[in-house]
């Protein structure tokens, strides 16, 4: 997918109503109240000694970068929005032991997304990201539309 498509999607992605129901949709996944595309995605790491790993993270995040640059020219610096300690809020907190509960989109991109590049349009949140859920696994570089507030 080119830089355009990209910004096509996103595009699309604001100007598109929130699901009614937490499902996939042609871009990615979604909700009520957001929208997550999976703009790129890599091969698996089950083989090799991580070289091809780390230069795919080095590539997933010159993309965000780059993505980012374009986007800041429409709507400015991006706020960089780190996601590591809703996670840790998700793993421990009340006097139970269960984690908080961290509303969607939030708590599922908490799981996998270190940082976010994230900008507020239109009363919307729009972000960038590059997930890995394992090692192994592939990077994703995603976009995320919501107009539910970071918490």
């Amino acid at each position: 997918m080119s830089t355009a498509q990209h910004l096509a999607t996103i595009d699309l992605l604001c100007s598109r109503e929130f699901p009614a129901e937490h499902g996939r949709s042609d871009a990615g996944a979604g909700g009520p109240g957001y929208h997550i595309a999976e703009l790129l995605t890599s091969e698996e790491f089950w083989e090799g000694d991580g070289t091809e790993r780390e230069a795919a993270e080095e590539q997933y995040e010159a993309e965000r970068d780059g993505l980012s640059v374009l986007l800041a020219d429409r709507w400015g610096a991006p706020d960089r929005f780190s996601l590591d300690s809703l996670f840790e809020r998700t793993l421990s907190g009340g006097e139970d032991g269960a984690g908080e509960d961290i509303p969607e989109p939030w708590g599922s991109l908490s799981a996998s997304v270190p940082d976010l590049h994230l900008w507020r349009v239109d009363g919307r949140w729009v972000a960038l990201g590059v997930s890995q859920w394992d090692k192994e696994l592939p990077f994703q570089l995603i976009a995320v539309v919501t107009e539910i507030d970071p918490p």
